[in-house]
């Protein structure tokens, strides 16, 4: 097979350019085809890769505020010529999968999410706290976007989904099925057979939709240890509300980050999120995880296996559950095994069958079509 990688922009890491390299492991002969691309903003290992980007690359200042030039977004992935290829995988969180290719070409879209500020425009605008002009002006920008979005779901042959959250948004935007292969997460660099310790751990962006102001209430009211890992605009308004038992690091080096994993006594997941690589992180190591019971998190932790969730986003139920916590036992063993199904090892399995089997049967398609041509002239 002829594979090539679509991918929306490389101007920053995070979740989806973790599953991006897992792919390019994968099929490591594959090209990346991507609207912008910022090698100093990206691992050094992607200046060995055959990356293609788009004419956006070309604007000055663009992989710093990409987000202006939304509008552009669809043109530039229309434009990409994929007629050398048999498959073509597009890892799409945004506007990737709108690329168009021949009939011969098979069109897998691994979907992160159906672009959320596109289809939860309202919660988007309020989350990022936009004003003035451009929450006017950008509602409509975003509903034409929207209109191309859905028609441009048509384009893909097969849907994969990251998580059944994801499964079901596929289905009700795009209106087409999907099956479930979650992302790789490095589980054996969390794995450990040392005890807990004796504080609960967070490690997130410190965003609004993340809701770590929930965890931070409760356990100040509890006045339960907690230490948060991470960083973001709403650090100092959290650290305000905090009581002296909560402690926040800020970000800690990839090397630091296993060890105050391994030293949790439990892990707190407060937002709801499309799958939630953290979580499985903490089961690696054996620790329960005490999640609200939403998004990804509903695929990843058993209730009274893995950990255990709370129902409302609000400080007492998740005090509660942590309380339950308390009088719960659980295997840690137990946990990793669960873990161990999350791993890059699996993911790379399943990932490679999928493709192949699409494959094998776009091929067959196509072969038939052409007879029925034939017999039809």
């Amino acid at each position: 097979m002829r594979v090539a990688l679509v991918h929306d922009w490389l101007n920053q890491m995070g979740g989806a350019e973790n599953v991006l390299i897992t792919l390019k492991e994968i099929f490591p002969e594959a090209p990346v085809f991507t609207s912008i691309y910022d090698p100093d903003a990206m691992p050094p290992r992607m200046r060995e890769w055959d990356i293609r980007t788009s004419f956006l690359n070309r604007i000055p200042g663009i992989t710093r505020h990409h987000q202006a030039f939304l509008p552009l977004y669809p043109l530039a992935f229309e434009q990409f010529d994929f007629s050398d290829f048999d498959v073509v995988i597009s890892n799409k969180s945004g506007f990737c999968h709108g690329i168009i290719t021949p009939p011969h070409t098979l069109h897998l879209c691994y979907c992160l999410t159906p672009t959320r500020y596109l289809w939860n425009t309202n919660t988007y605008i309020a989350r990022e706290g936009i004003g003035g002009w451009a929450k006017r002006v950008l509602p409509p920008v975003l509903a034409m976007l929207r209109v191309w979005d859905r028609l441009a779901a048509d384009r893909v042959d097969r849907f994969v989904s990251i998580s059944t959250a994801i499964q079901h948004r596929v289905h009700k935007f795009y209106r087409r099925d999907s099956v479930v292969i979650h992302p790789p997460v490095e589980t054996t660099r969390f794995a450990t057979d040392a005890p807990p310790g004796e504080y609960d751990l967070i490690v997130s962006r410190l965003i609004p939709y993340k809701r770590i102001d929930l965890a931070v209430k409760a356990y100040t009211q509890m006045g339960k240890p907690l230490v948060v890992i991470g960083d973001g605009r709403d650090r100092a308004a959290l650290e305000r509300i905090a009581g002296p038992n909560v402690r926040f690091l800020g970000r800690v080096s990839d090397e630091e980050l296993p060890r105050w994993v391994q030293g949790c006594r439990a892990f707190v997941f407060p937002g709801e999120e499309d799958f939630g690589i953290a979580p499985i992180e903490a089961q690696a190591a054996g620790r329960p995880v005490v999640a609200f019971a939403a998004g990804g998190a509903l695929d990843t932790v058993i209730e009274g296996v893995t950990g255990t969730f709370f129902h409302e986003q609000t400080p007492d139920a998740l005090a509660h559950a942590v309380q339950r916590l308390d009088h719960m036992t659980f295997d840690p063993q137990r946990i990793r095994q669960h873990a161990a199904q999350f791993d890059t090892t699996a993911f790379k399995s399943a990932m490679r069958a999928f493709v192949e089997k699409a494959f094998v049967e776009h091929q067959a398609h196509i072969h038939q079509a052409g007879w029925q041509t034939k017999e039809v002239g």
